[in-house]
């Protein structure tokens, strides 16, 4: 996977971090299942986290469909933080398309997109997205150019 026509940074998302010591694995670098988890923390923040503060409604009832993720290079201890930068590649009636970089700023760690789709807790069944939650996410997309 490689991601071309990145959009500008004020279609980012961007969460920050510290790598803990609990990341690390035997061979002295982040874990590779723990990215997952740096992506997770991402997506919490994005639609949950950031609207709460911000007073606005947090975006709910998406299941993840897929996740494909490149490791680039090694991320290893550092006591500096590290960001997922996220943005969206595709947005569609009832699913949507997140791409991320787990990096700082020299180096891009891993590259991954997940597609997210909307769903129905209540009834167990995929959904079409509201107009709301629509513009919400596309806040996250570049225009075409």
């Amino acid at each position: 996977m490689q991601q071309t026509d990145l959009p500008a940074a004020e279609y980012r998302h961007v969460y920050e971090f510290h790598v803990r010591f609990g990341d690390i694995d035997s061979q002295g670098h982040v874990n590779n299942v723990k990215f997952l988890g740096y992506l997770e923390d991402a997506r919490l923040e994005m639609f949950h986290g950031d609207p709460v503060r911000k007073g606005e409604k947090p975006v709910r009832g998406m299941v993840i469909s897929r996740h494909e993720i490149d490791y680039r290079r090694p991320l290893l201890p550092t006591v500096y933080p590290i960001r997922v930068e996220t943005w969206v590649t595709e947005a569609r009636a009832a699913s949507f398309t997140l791409a991320y970089e787990v990096r700082d700023d020299d180096h891009v760690y891993a590259e991954a997109i997940s597609k997210l789709v909307a769903f129905d807790p209540k009834t167990n069944r995929l959904r079409r997205f509201t107009s709301a939650e629509r513009e919400f996410i596309e806040r996250y997309a570049a225009p075409a150019a």
